[in-house]
């Protein structure tokens, strides 16, 4: 097994027991096609489609919910408009309000006040009691209260924040519980190839969610977003609870070869302790602070651009609410297909070329923060010409896209029987941004001129930079030592 071998560790002559199995003893590798490790792929993929695309349509439908005749809400741009043709008389019929920059900043940011509160809690309640009712019944939680959202702002600015606040806390444990149930049911070969199909499914949600809910604002009107994702959402809960299990051994169509395939795989990797946490070895580990630092620096640029993207191209580029959604897409869309390609690419270089765990983990998070911090702060430059800073754009976003075969399946390789809870602490300091990014952003752009958005993916770059960094020299591949309790010695 690679994520054991030699290569991983800093001693030349370190092999794990498992490397001088007898081919006699090993376990044939069980058919991915029609297999219930790759069914749990996708139907978390469609999970985080739905948790994503409830997330971003909030983005894109406020430049629609916003009163233009006020002052601070001008629809003036920087740039020539690009105009749509004039709307259907139907479009207006949704209320519009007056909330002026910084309410709009704390709106969008809301979320992450209520997401940053239940990241550790679902790791740890994951792993105690099983991640598939508390991730299916968290996006349930978001679904309902994403279906209040038209309400919540008739009510006022207070309501609608209060609602994303409980929005963020339903979906916070979304991402630990996906990672603890994958501890328990992804062979470490195919690590990087079913964690990117099911995570990029929140690439594919942004990516749907931002020119549809532009294209529902346009014919129908802002509200039916709510109760379209909303109802997506509801036939995600029913298939999830019907379909999954939180183990292998639990589930009940799974073939038994491939349950001895997943079982014998992670037999040598997983804590036998269900009960005992070594909270001070997780909070003094080097490799632990690595995957949060780089998590924390990467999620900076990704909510930046998630939450303003669509203001930065209708207040600087100049485009319609229609044409928003669909270009605002872009980027994601290239992150979509690079995650996926990366994940086959990074389980291909380690199986094939035998290539270290640790140095593509590495590389891949390099060259996924550091290309779209060099991408990001050329956009800023491009003036109004519209395709480049697109391009540019997207460009920066997909390269993101190979930090979902880097850094983000650390948790896994360095503390299997914990990487929900390293997940929910890395993902406690990476909502960081998302709460106070949108705010700095705005303050910062209260003119919206190009000059102020060169100031924010300066500040999104250099983070970026000081990530990458930071995980290339102190991140690793192996098993740490307090990560498992067995007869087996590891290397320091």
């Amino acid at each position: 097994m690679e994520d054991f071998s030699a290569s991983d560790t800093e001693t030349d002559d370190y092999e794990h027991p498992l490397l001088h199995q007898t081919d006699s003893n090993k376990v044939e590798k069980a058919p991915a096609c029609c297999s219930a490790r790759y069914g749990l792929a996708l139907l978390a993929c469609y999970g985080f489609f739905v948790a994503y695309a409830l997330r971003v349509n909030l983005s894109v439908a406020m430049v629609d919910m916003l009163n233009t005749n006020t002052s601070d809400n001008t629809s003036c741009s920087v740039c020539p408009r690009h105009d749509d043709p004039p709307r259907p008389k139907h479009n207006h019929t949704a209320s519009v309000y007056d909330w002026d920059s910084e309410t709009q900043g704390w709106i969008l940011g809301s979320f992450f006040y209520g997401y940053i509160l239940t990241q550790i809690p679902g790791g740890y309640l994951a792993r105690r009691y099983g991640a598939k009712w508390l991730l299916g019944l968290g996006i349930f939680g978001t679904v309902v209260f994403t279906m209040l959202t038209p309400l919540a702002a008739d009510l006022g600015a207070g309501y609608l924040i209060a609602v994303r606040v409980l929005e963020g806390i339903g979906e916070g444990v979304t991402f630990p519980a996906m990672h603890a149930m994958w501890a328990s049911w992804a062979p470490p070969m195919e690590r990087s190839r079913l964690l990117t199909l099911s995570y990029t499914g929140a690439q594919l949600g942004t990516v749907v969610a931002m020119p549809l809910t532009g294209v529902i604002c346009f014919y129908l009107d802002w509200t039916y977003v709510f109760y379209i994702f909303g109802a997506v959402g509801l036939v995600w809960f029913a298939l999830w609870a019907l379909l999954v299990s939180s183990t292998p051994d639990t589930h009940k169509r799974i073939s038994e070869a491939e349950r001895l395939y997943i079982t014998s795989s992670l037999k040598n990797e997983l804590s036998p302790s269900s009960s005992h946490i070594p909270w001070s070895s997780i909070f003094t580990s080097l490799p632990v602070w690595a995957i949060v630092v780089a998590h924390f620096s990467y999620n900076w640029t990704f909510y930046t651009l998630l939450t303003l993207l669509p203001t930065y191209m209708n207040n600087i580029l100049g485009f319609s609410i229609k044409e928003n959604g669909v270009l605002s897409a872009l980027p994601y869309l290239g992150c979509w297909m690079v995650a996926l390609l990366g994940g086959h690419l990074a389980d291909w270089l380690r199986e094939k070329w035998l290539i270290s765990t640790v140095v593509v983990r590495k590389a891949f998070s390099f060259i996924g923060m550091v290309g779209p911090a060099v991408f990001l702060v050329a956009a800023g430059y491009t003036g109004c010409n519209y395709i480049l800073a697109v391009a540019f754009l997207t460009l920066s976003s997909s390269l993101g896209g190979l930090c979902s075969s880097g850094f983000s399946i650390s948790q896994l390789e360095i503390a299997p029987s914990y990487a929900g809870i390293l997940l929910g602490m890395s993902n406690t300091f990476a909502t960081i941004p998302g709460m106070v990014g949108p705010v700095i952003a705005r303050a910062l752009t209260h003119s919206n001129t190009i000059q102020e958005w060169q100031i924010v993916f300066y500040i999104s770059a250099g983070i970026n930079v000081f990530g990458a960094t930071f995980f290339t020299l102190f991140g690793q591949g192996k098993v740490q030592p307090w990560a498992v309790s067995n007869a087996y010695s590891y290397a320091p």
